[in-house]
């Protein structure tokens, strides 16, 4: 078997990047030439990860086809999300934990699971096929499911999750979650030092709704204020980058980390709609969002519903 590249979606988070460092070691243990890469650099949050489990950042990649023939899709299957020249290659496996927007000309390994983290699946493929869980490796692991389920309490957690994250800390040599998982989520919300596309850009992705490109991006904060008393700047490089890139609608989910609880800031075309999925009224283009967090599951089947 040729070699073959793995990655999560474009503007990456915790989840994406280690899920692509755990698949390709699972897939190298099993005999399979895999090399995680990524589709852009790591966040803030991901980087107190790789430090701190002492893992290298994959390299950044933004085409598949001069390297490889095929590639292995991770924590994302829609073709907007994925790599640009996607439709040149042959994707041989997804392993994901989204709404599936996916075709493909020829039969593949496809696994997806309504669960709260794709690192999760991840997990269960190492414990089907034997393979021990290196420390690092549990520890990408189990800072993916604290990231992605915000230590447990988003709507999107399962059993599954609440039962690997003690597994996983032990092999981490992590004593207590808990406290561990504050720390990480603190070190990725810290908003004061990064500019406003990467406020908006750093977590963001795109959806096709009704014929709309809708862009909905999600920060995280300790304090919500530290996002919006720079609501002006924001709104500028909102409008900028819809004119740039051709969006039709611009989403930011601001989410406290410590209360979760969220509030949408909303520029273009569209807004009523949003207004009908939510069954709330934009103020200053904001709409407040208690107890929203999981863009997943909260915000993306509503909006899709109300748009279609």
């Amino acid at each position: 078997m040729s070699k073959e590249l793995v990655f999560g979606h474009k503007n990456p988070d915790t989840d994406a990047i280690s899920c692509a460092i755990e698949y390709a070691y699972l897939a190298n243990k099993l005999g399979d030439e895999v090399e995680a890469v990524a589709l852009g650099k790591t966040n803030n949050e991901t980087n107190f990860v790789l430090n701190r489990f002492n893992v290298k950042a994959p390299r950044v990649i933004t085409k598949a086809k001069p390297e490889v023939d095929s590639v292995v899709l991770v924590d994302h299957n829609e073709a907007i999300q994925s790599v640009d020249d996607l439709a040149d290659v042959t994707v041989t496996s997804v392993i994901d934990h989204h709404k599936i927007n996916f075709s493909s000309a020829q039969p593949l390994f496809y696994r997806a699971e309504p669960i709260g983290c794709c690192s999760t699946i991840i997990y269960k493929m190492y414990l089907e096929n034997n393979v021990e869980i290196p420390s690092n490796i549990a520890g990408l692991m189990l800072s993916s499911i604290i990231s992605d389920t915000l230590l447990l309490k988003s709507p999107t957690t399962t059993d599954d999750e609440r039962n690997a994250v003690p597994a996983l800390a032990k092999i981490a040599g992590i004593d207590d979650y808990e406290a561990y998982g504050i720390e990480m989520l603190k070190a990725g919300s810290d908003v004061n030092d990064r500019s406003a596309t990467d406020i908006l850009e750093g977590d963001a992705k795109s959806f096709d709704m009704g014929g709309k490109t809708v862009r909905i991006g999600q920060v995280n904060a300790v304090d919500l204020n530290d996002v919006f008393k720079r609501q002006a700047e924001l709104e500028t490089t909102m409008t900028d980058l819809m004119a740039d890139k051709s969006y039709d609608l611009f989403l930011l989910l601001a989410t406290n980390v410590l209360t979760s609880d969220s509030e949408l800031l909303a520029l273009g075309e569209g807004t009523d709609v949003v207004e009908q999925a939510f069954g709330t009224k934009f103020s200053n283009h904001r709409m407040n969002l208690p107890g929203v967090v999981s863009r997943k599951k909260q915000v993306v089947p509503p909006l899709t519903k109300a748009f279609d």
